[in-house]
């Protein structure tokens, strides 16, 4: 737990509100995340002001991550230290702007960073606009030491949030299978880890073969679920993170595709092959009755619920090929949204509702796209040999998935990463992972 949270403006000391009283009004400072290539925002992260050489110390590693988690955005370009004209302790109160624009920062982080008699620190974060001279935002943490990561997330997202006016998806993380060995005897386990790489941890030992997480949407990105195979059928099993206890969901035979949760939590939606074909299936988790939601004699898998329960989108080759679908949650009103060339699978459907992410397979290439839910406006994020498994950040703004990259012809020194990209399709990143690692799923921000 991060600890007690006090708005900015309580914490705000009454001279910042009367400075930004007298202060004449000029244009907001935002960036507009809609365009296609954003120039970076010039922005100075100071290092927090700490009370004791401790204190100190952590206000450094503070603001290098949020440099790194802003940095990495790629809407943000921080400032090189070196270049700055005022130090963390003249930063306590009032900023002197003019030394900020003399080296072309556009917005200014500050804070401080006190220790406490009970052993905990108290953290408070400020953020400036420099060209209209006014305070923007800022909030205050206290909390046990070695919470100071998630806290540096907290900041960058609320820089984020504040700067772009969409939410931040830096305080989460990020589960997926680790792989090792030969590709004859793939050693696969569950692995979680912070969204920057950070906190890696594994999960489960590998002896057993798992397969595609998922965060739950009700439990406070505290449960995962995953699938693994209990006497060569597939079982379904919920994770806890915090206690690391694990308890069957069930077994589904006949499953082609792991479930995905409804947004309620109640109901699961997957693939299940019954007499030889692969239909879509939903189960109400509170009574385990199951329903099929499609009857044709084309493959249908992949589904995934919209944000608000109401849609389902899948893959199905009823039209000659891997094709995307939409259709009501009870089956009915069935509707083809994709219609370009080569094939579609994987569809993912956005935590804001708008969009639509998919992988294509175009003449030998794999690509990762976008389109909106009616099937217009197709775009193609990034294409490579082999590109999967899109999964959403929280904020419906960044996609993470894995590509494999070839090595000799002989395909045993190929490598699998996880890749993000956002919606721009400019800002493509590796995430960091100890080795080898596939279906990956983005948590929801994490609430305490």
């Amino acid at each position: 737990m991060i600890g007690r949270v006090y708005k900015s403006y309580i914490f705000v000391v009454g001279l910042i509100s009367l400075m930004m009283a007298v202060l004449p009004a000029r244009a907001e400072l935002v960036i507009d995340i809609t365009q296609g290539n954003i120039k970076p925002l010039p922005i100075a992260v100071t290092d927090l002001y700490g009370t004791t050489e401790t204190a100190a110390k952590l206000g450094m590693q503070i603001a290098e991550v949020v440099r790194a988690d802003l940095e990495r955005s790629g809407l943000f370009k921080p400032i090189d230290q070196r270049a700055f004209l005022q130090k963390p302790a003249d930063l306590q109160v009032i900023p002197v702007y003019a030394n900020w624009r003399k080296i072309d920062a556009q917005a200014l982080s500050t804070g401080q960073v006190t220790a406490l008699s009970d052993g905990q620190i108290n953290v408070q974060f400020r953020l400036w606009d420099v060209f209209a001279e006014q305070y923007l935002t800022g909030i205050q943490y206290t909390s046990p030491p070695s919470n100071w990561r998630r806290i540096a997330h907290r900041i960058a997202d609320l820089i984020y949030k504040r700067l772009t006016g969409e939410e931040g998806y830096f305080d989460t993380q990020i589960v997926y299978i680790s792989e090792s060995g030969p590709p004859d005897r793939r050693i696969k386990r569950l692995a979680m880890m912070d969204q920057d790489g950070e906190n890696h941890r594994f999960l489960t030992s590998g002896n057993e073969l798992v397969l595609t997480p998922r965060f739950s949407p009700t439990q406070d990105s505290k449960v995962i679920t995953y699938l693994s195979y209990f006497n060569n059928k597939p079982r379904v099993y919920l994770y806890d993170i915090e206690s690391g206890q694990q308890e069957i969901l069930g077994e589904f035979p006949g499953m082609t595709f792991a479930p995905r949760f409804s947004p309620s939590g109640n109901q699961v939606v997957m693939s299940m092959a019954q007499d030889g074909n692969s239909e879509i299936y939903i189960m109400d988790l509170r009574t385990r009755e199951i329903k099929r939601l499609t009857n044709h004699p084309g493959i249908d898998t992949a589904p995934s619920f919209s944000p608000d329960g109401t849609q389902i989108v899948f893959e199905s080759d009823r039209g000659g090929r891997q094709q995307l679908y939409v259709m009501d949650s009870d089956g009915k009103n069935v509707k083809r949204i994709s219609f370009g060339s080569g094939n579609y699978g994987t569809p993912v459907w956005s935590p804001r509702g708008d969009l639509i992410a998919f992988t294509k397979l175009t003449g030998g290439q794999f690509s990762i796209g976008v389109m909106r839910t009616d099937g217009s406006q197709e775009r193609i994020l990034t294409e490579g040999f082999h590109n999967e498994g899109p999964s959403w950040a929280p904020n419906g703004r960044v996609l993470v998935f894995f590509r494999q990259i070839p090595g000799k012809n002989d395909g045993l020194s190929d490598k699998v990463r996880l890749w993000s990209i956002d919606l721009t399709g400019y800002n493509e990143r590796e995430v960091i992972s100890p080795g080898d690692g596939s279906d990956p799923a983005w948590s929801p921000l994490r609430l305490e």
